[in-house]
């Protein structure tokens, strides 16, 4: 071949490629087109006890917060413990913080069973540590690269001042908002400029009040129904996933009545779609 036939060829090679990109793009801008809609697709998540969800990639299993621990709360939570030791794939943990309704250590040594990374907030100190696992303390606003996951903390505020964080966490072309039992805070709007909007936030919702610390403050320390609504319209949230709810009968810890109704009435006037899906269940893209 001449060194005109071959420049020819490469020539015609690139039209080509250039061309099947240009279709591409047309492609992904016809309405209702979603660029990511077959990978988005790939990902499921379902909801655990109290505050966990698990994401589920083909290859890959990513928990937030599991708990299986019956004595985290005793007869107060009626949630149906799910189990997580039938991790798929590659396996890692995330926890928002190290209390033991959120870092539940017997739930993470399960999920992590055959291997697999166990992320935290810096400052937080989850012990024991389960067998074999790799430890990756996670400052705020720093990327986890985590396989086929992106997990990054973010900013939270606890009740009682301890170290915490959500997590934003990229997959399988959706992007989640995982709140732990954060209170109102004023960095909503940072991190809804930074990362949203969000295929769905998972926010806790039960506006709990405390009596174990004194004096008593009598001040919700848990996002209310209405401040969760207010958070999910400020991450640019498409839809609301209530956790970290369900808990009665105790003096010492008292829910907000009705926290799903409030939800859902706080709402009505935003595009948020509430989901409020039980323990087991997996969440619905539609």
């Amino acid at each position: 071949m001449s060194g005109n036939d071959s420049m020819a060829s490469r020539g015609m090679a690139r039209r080509g490629f250039l061309t099947a990109c240009a279709g591409i793009s047309a492609a992904a801008l016809l309405p209702g087109r979603r660029v990511f809609a077959a990978a988005g697709e790939g990902l499921r998540i379902q909801r655990l006890a109290w505050a966990g969800i698990r994401l589920q990639l083909p290859q890959a299993t990513l928990f937030i917060d599991p708990l299986i621990d019956p004595d985290a709360w005793g007869a107060a939570l009626k949630d149906p413990l799910i189990p997580v030791g039938d991790a798929v794939g590659d396996a890692y943990v995330l926890i928002t913080h190290a209390h033991p309704d959120h870092f539940d250590a017997q739930a993470a040594a399960d999920a992590l069973d055959k291997g697999g990374t166990l992320a935290h907030p810096a400052g937080t100190n989850p012990l024991p540590v389960p067998p074999g696992a790799r430890v990756r303390s996670s400052a705020p606003w720093e990327p986890q690269l985590l396989g086929d996951f992106t997990a990054t903390p973010v900013p939270a505020s606890d009740g009682y001042g301890d170290p915490q964080a959500s997590w934003v966490v990229s997959a399988g072309g959706r992007r989640i908002f995982h709140g732990g039992d954060t209170l109102w805070h004023g960095h909503w709007w940072r991190i809804g400029r930074q990362f949203g909007p969000f295929d769905a936030a998972f926010l806790p919702v039960n506006g709990a009040r405390f009596g174990w610390r004194k004096p008593v403050s009598g001040q919700p320390g848990v996002l209310t129904p209405e401040q969760a609504v207010a958070a999910a319209t400020i991450l640019g949230a498409r839809r609301l996933v209530p956790i970290h709810y369900g808990v009665s009968g105790m003096t010492e810890y008292v829910e907000v009545e009705d926290a799903i109704g409030r939800l859902r009435t706080a709402a009505r006037e935003t595009s948020i779609e509430i989901q409020a899906i039980a323990p087991g269940a997996w969440v619905d893209w539609r």
